[in-house]
């Protein structure tokens, strides 16, 4: 693992948030659309749905006190310092099917959560 540390912003080659080949993919894809490469994604934790926590993710370009940034490929993950903690171990993937299209959150953290997936204790 290697890491530095510049402006008290993480960036670790080698964290425990993980971003999937696919969804990489489709993050890179979504970047280029938005033709813009100042971009990460941010994937945070928030106070709210049915069981208690939820997910938030979407693109930033700020750099925050704190934060852990992981690169896969041309994509940076970036975490806040507080959302850190209930997302090591997480991996991040992204489905296409015929019932359901979307990034999903497979994090071992998680108690419990609904069944729409958005929320978890």
């Amino acid at each position: 693992m290697s890491t530095e540390t510049t402006q008290d912003v993480t960036i670790s080659t080698s964290t425990g948030i993980l971003l999937t080949d696919v969804a990489a993919t489709k993050v890179a894809a979504l970047l280029a659309q938005e033709g813009r490469d100042d971009l990460s994604l941010r994937v945070a934790v928030q106070p709210g749905g049915c069981s208690g926590l939820r997910y938030q993710l979407y693109f930033d370009d700020r750099a925050l006190d704190g934060d852990t940034v992981s690169t896969f490929g041309t994509v940076k993950v970036v975490t806040d310092k507080m959302s850190t903690p209930y997302l090591m171990g997480a991996s991040i993937d992204f489905v296409d099917t015929i019932e359901k299209q979307g990034f999903t959150i497979d994090n071992p953290n998680a108690q419990g959560s609904c069944a729409c997936g958005d929320s978890f204790n």
